[in-house]
């Protein structure tokens, strides 16, 4: 299996970290030349590999950490997406009209013809995310949701791997809604973020 981050600002550089921790390789792009931030990924680790647009998106699993208006641009880099998993780990607020009451992921997965999409990583702040999983006896909580029943088994372990409590949502519509925005008001799960097994 393979990753990318497609996005290198401060909730990608995050998920970087994570994968660094755990050793794990991953491609990093953005639309600037990979040279630009290589220095930057160096700083992270040795897994973390700058790439241009068109190389990362061939990974088996994309994050998506870019600005919303930019996941359209990104969606371009390939004709079909069929095959992979997007995780939607953007954040749009307060949410424009033009949506129509959707959720985010909803108008996402809409540009990613083919792909399996999971929202996900997107309620931790990027100083949150970037940070040792594993807290006071616990683990930070990543939130799970996708409309595809067999694309967020898949995803719930990769944040196993790298070391965060997976809770599935279900639908983005149904228990998804808890972690999006609605017009001006944050998803009520938004800033909840640590699970701890009680003994």
């Amino acid at each position: 299996m393979s990753y990318a981050i497609i996005g290198f600002g401060k909730i990608g550089q995050a998920l970087a970290r994570a994968f660094a921790r755990n050793g794990m390789e991953v491609s990093v792009a953005t639309t600037r030349d990979p040279e630009s931030f290589a220095a930057d990924a160096a700083a992270i680790g040795p897994t973390i590999l700058p790439k241009t647009l068109a190389e990362a998106v061939k990974a088996d699993t994309v994050f998506l950490a870019v600005r919303f208006d930019a996941h359209r641009d990104v969606a371009k880099a390939l004709p079909s997406w069929d095959g992979k998993t997007v995780v939607d780990a953007m954040n749009l607020f307060p949410v424009p009209e033009e949506l129509g009451g959707l959720p985010s992921s909803a108008v996402v997965a809409k540009a990613f013809t083919g792909a399996k999409l999971v929202k996900g990583f997107n309620h931790l702040l990027a100083a949150t995310l970037a940070a040792d999983p594993g807290v006071e006896g616990g683990h930070r909580v990543v939130f799970l949701s996708s409309d595809d029943e067999d694309a967020t088994a898949p995803v719930a372990a990769l944040a196993r791997q790298l070391g965060f409590a997976p809770v599935s949502l279900g639908k983005l519509n149904e228990g998804g809604a808890l972690v999006h925005a609605r017009g001006g008001a944050w998803g009520p799960l938004i800033f909840q973020d640590l699970f701890r097994k009680e003994p």
